[in-house]
């Protein structure tokens, strides 16, 4: 196997078929021992007990150890797990392990037992079966240790560190990553670049464990350091996972700009390798956008774009539109259709920030014409509990962006008419500039000048405009209702005026 089929790999169910793990390998061998192993494996499905005995009796008819015996066990083994006989599992896969110094060949029993523990890791759901599955791990390292075989070496650590992550064996697996790191390191102590696949992994192990532990200062070192490692070629669900976990490292220090990144990378690359995860991973970035307050779809670039319409992430996809039209009673009800969104415990301990933003914006916007109003009312309109909308005003208030005064007692609010009276101040400062300036123009501007012996017959010259004669302001000009009208007989560009 190489190396991007390790630990996190999704990897094909075939190599897992009892069917056709092994129609590819060679047949030779006693035509009766043959007969047992085909019999055995055509009453897996109806009767696995007796299969396994069957299976059991296929290495008792060589007279050597050879590779009947090796595919009888390795059936045996996985039907007695897959049983939860586990303690039947343990005895029988140490006999395995005796196959591997000569009965076969080194490369076929390095996939073999590789392909076994793949197997027990994905079917083991109960702390019995995890205690089984380390068993199988501690064996299998004496084993190849023993015969040098670092590679199958270092992946069986691997599973194991994945082991004490998923029992939360802290301690265990801090141990077990630096003993990763150090044998992916040269004797000067320089980073090997033909182990750099496994170290990753390690990383990603070790980065997961800062994550639950919600320690950002060393899971921040370790992000930055896995993302300089450059002789790796690893699984892209690795890549996936490290970058989901800075994601959400970011969004823990509200650097949204950097979780969005993290999360459309961490998606790219769960999308690649085929897994589920790219789901979730989607709906943070789309969580993501909503925390910084973007007007970009997330569903816009092509990567996403192929699941803007999927059934599992329709509801992300409306509440990111409700929040990009301000609609708060559409993203509340939302919420309370789509009750599954909060299960994920990293979507509940965010999207109350978003919340929090709709409800305080759809507040502003309601209470913007009011001077006075109850909490009630608020409560109402938005559809949330009294409380909480004295804890937005609150926030409102001290951040200065509403200046008001809550009465508890009787459940009202009184709004400041400071910035109100500040207006009509400054509009009336403006008023009284504006007429200033009407005034000098019209008494002291050259523009308009007094014709030489009119002063007294209320006529005074207009020029500029377009206008340039005399303007009469006498009782002729006079029309009706006060208003001004052209003298009688007065040529183009002259209009009468009112006094």
């Amino acid at each position: 196997m190489s190396d991007d089929d390790d630990f996190m790999a999704d990897s094909d169910q075939e190599q897992y078929d009892f069917e056709y793990e092994d129609d590819d390998e060679p047949e030779d061998g006693d035509v009766d021992i043959e007969n047992k192993y085909y019999n055995a494996k055509q009453m897996k499905a109806d009767n696995p007990q007796e299969a396994i005995e069957e299976f059991l009796g296929v290495p008792k008819l060589e007279e050597q150890k050879g590779d009947w015996g090796f595919k009888g066990l390795k059936q045996a083994i996985k039907l007695e797990f897959a049983l939860s006989r586990y303690d039947d599992a343990i005895v029988h896969y140490k006999e395995l392990l005796t196959y591997v110094k000569s009965a076969v060949t080194r490369s076929y029993s390095e996939k073999s037992i590789n392909n076994m523990l793949d197997y027990i890791e994905k079917t083991a759901d109960d702390p019995t079966a995890y205690k089984c599955m380390e068993e199988f791990y501690s064996l299998t390292l004496d084993t190849f240790q023993a015969t040098n075989n670092e590679r199958l070496a270092l992946k069986t650590n691997v599973k194991l560190a994945k082991l004490y992550l998923d029992k939360k064996d802290y301690t265990a697996l801090s141990s077990k990553v630096k003993e990763i790191h150090k044998a992916c390191q040269r004797e000067d102590g320089s980073a090997d670049p033909g182990k750099g696949t496994y170290s990753l992994e390690a990383y990603a192990l070790e980065i997961q464990m800062y994550a639950k532990m919600k320690n950002n200062k060393r899971l921040k070192a370790l992000y930055q350091k896995a993302l300089t490692v450059r002789s790796a070629v690893p699984h892209p669900k690795v890549q996936g996972i490290i970058r989901e976990c800075g994601g959400k490292m970011h969004m823990s220090e509200e650097n949204w700009k950097e979780a969005q990144s993290a999360f459309f990378e961490s998606f790219k690359n769960y999308d690649e390798a085929g897994s589920m995860q790219r789901i979730q991973v989607l709906k943070y970035l789309v969580l993501t956008t909503m925390l910084m307050g973007s007007t970009i779809n997330p569903f816009d670039s092509q990567e996403t774009k192929p699941y803007r319409n999927d059934p599992r992430i329709s509801a992300m996809t409306e509440l990111v539109d409700s929040y990009q039209r301000d609609d708060v009673h559409r993203y509340e009800v939302i919420l309370k259709e789509n009750p599954d969104l909060l299960e994920d415990k990293f979507i509940a301990e965010n999207i109350d920030e978003v919340s929090r933003t709709m409800r305080t914006k759809a507040v502003l916007k309601l209470v913007a014409p009011y001077s006075r109003f109850t909490l009630a009312f608020i409560a109402k309109h938005i559809n949330i509990p009294i409380s909480e909308v004295q804890d937005i005003l609150g926030v409102l208030i001290v951040e200065k962006r509403l200046k008001a005064k809550i009465n508890q007692e009787d459940g009202t609010v009184v709004a400041d008419q400071v910035e109100d009276a500040e207006h009509v101040r400054r509009l009336h400062d403006w008023t009284k500039a504006m007429s200033d300036l009407w005034s000098t123009i019209l008494h002291d501007s050259e523009a308009f000048k007094l014709e030489d012996g009119q002063a007294g017959g209320g006529a005074f010259m207009l020029s500029g405009a377009g206008f340039d004669g005399p303007m009469t302001t006498g009782p002729q000009t006079r029309g009706v209702g006060g208003r001004a009208r052209p003298q009688k007989g007065g040529k183009s560009g002259k209009i009468s005026a009112w006094t």
